[in-house]
């Protein structure tokens, strides 16, 4: 690998060309941060992708757009004379030591479960007490990555289930109240309940050290490939899938899953 110098040199190099770009491309030059920011959200949705496949060539490649991404806002932060890379450098530095005192200074945290709950209550004495626990998850968050991270954080502080298994009472509770709220016909009401039963699972998923996110994830490029063999099948017989009937579907289906797909 690289040494610390070719690093930083390599890191200087980029941001020489991100302050040409920014004075003599159109381009680059009339960009905002209002601009940038639905590109930052697509920049990291492909890195997303490129790790659950995990490319590492691709994952080379998106982690140096979002790397872009980070530069180019400290960059149009320094015209303002806001702040500027460095500053955003030194920030994180002093966050990583103030928040790693197990490494940094003299606590101890032998398992990463105990350093997440350092970290979570370090944080809270960062915002001085005055904001409530919940308040550092994003509102922009999609709503299953939230979900999640609102019972991780409620779990830093002592409000979670005392044994895992427990929480199995709760997910055949509230599939009993959707069924209940399908079969009065109560659209409205059984939306909530199924919300509820969603964030059950959820609940299920993380104390059982599951990601839901990339578990739903895995499941949708799953269906993608074995319902992609399907219609390419389909195709190659000359046929179309609306005319087939859902048993002649179910055996293509069934041959996808035979062959791994």
């Amino acid at each position: 690998m690289h040494t610390r110098e070719e690093k930083l040199e390599a890191f200087g190099r980029f941001l020489d060309i991100l302050d040409e770009l920014r004075v003599k491309c159109p381009w680059d030059r009339k960009q905002t941060n209002e601009s940038l920011r639905p590109n930052t959200i697509e920049e990291v949705y492909e890195l997303c992708d490129a790790l659950m496949k995990n490319d590492t060539k691709d994952i080379c490649k998106e982690l140096g757009d979002v790397l872009l991404h980070v530069a180019f806002y400290a960059k149009i932060a320094s015209e303002t004379g806001d702040f500027d890379i460095k500053d955003v450098c030194d920030k994180l530095s002093e966050k990583l030591i103030y928040r790693h005192p197990h490494v940094f200074g003299k606590v101890e945290a032998d398992t990463a479960e105990k350093v997440t709950e350092n970290w979570e209550q370090l944080k809270l004495k960062e915002k001085d007490g005055n904001k409530s626990v919940l308040s550092g998850v994003p509102n922009a968050l999609p709503s299953l990555i939230k979900a999640y991270r609102i019972q991780d954080k409620a779990r830093n502080v002592g409000f979670d289930w005392e044994r895992r298994e427990q929480v199995w009472n709760k997910v055949k509770e509230e599939i009993g109240e959707f069924q209940a709220e399908l079969d009065n016909m109560d659209k409205d009401k059984a939306e909530a309940e199924f919300g509820d039963l969603f964030f059950s699972l959820v609940n299920t998923a993380r104390l059982y050290h599951i990601n839901p996110d990339n578990a739903l994830e895995r499941t949708n490029q799953k269906f993608i490939r074995r319902f992609n063999y399907l219609e390419e099948l389909i195709l190659k017989e000359g046929k179309d899938l609306r005319q087939m009937s859902l048993e002649e579907m179910d055996a293509i289906w069934n041959e996808a899953k035979d062959k791994g797909l």
